[in-house]
């Protein structure tokens, strides 16, 4: 029986990605490394990693404070390296924000209004959901994080497959 090692990785330390061919066509398949993904990404810049029909994942490097953005349905976010924090405000009136055929995170123009929710620290490995109705912002002070999310392909999902791929 092979024996397998887990490693994790980080910003400061990962191995390129790579796919194994196994008698199939390379064009089916996309693999990206998050960590590489984000080394070269701006700050919360929303790269799209892993795709299901609409459904995404998108990697973001975490360093210093991101725009406040809601969203028409919940998105979930994991912290893979670094310390985030996730600041949470519960819309006064969501639809004025985000109308509800519209898929995706949206950017706020301003702060948003409502009662603050609270905040939410994450550190390697800890989930979060962001709640269809309220807004989030990621704060980051320390040294730069990885986030991966999980959301709806809307207008802020930065797609870089030709360069993730063949670079």
């Amino acid at each position: 029986m092979s024996e397998f090692k887990t490693v994790f990785g980080s910003l400061e330390n990962y191995e390129k990605g790579h796919i194994e061919i196994i008698d199939d066509d390379p064009k089916a398949y996309a693999f990206s490394n998050i960590f590489e993904v984000a080394n070269q990404s701006a700050p919360y810049e929303k790269v799209v990693v892993g795709k299901n029909l609409k459904y995404v994942i998108e990697t973001l490097r975490a360093e210093g404070d991101s725009d406040w953005y809601t969203c028409a349905h919940d998105e979930f976010v994991v912290c893979m390296d670094g310390e985030i924090e996730v600041h949470l405000v519960k819309l006064n009136n969501s639809a004025s924000y985000t109308p509800e055929n519209k898929e995706g995170s949206v950017k706020l123009e301003s702060d948003p209004e409502g009662p603050k929710m609270g905040r939410i620290i994450l550190r390697h490995g800890h989930q979060a959901l962001l709640p269809k109705g309220s807004a989030y912002r990621f704060s980051n002070r320390k040294k730069p994080g990885v986030l991966i999310m999980q959301t709806i392909c809307g207008d802020h999902s930065v797609e870089k497959w030709a360069e993730i791929c063949y670079s």
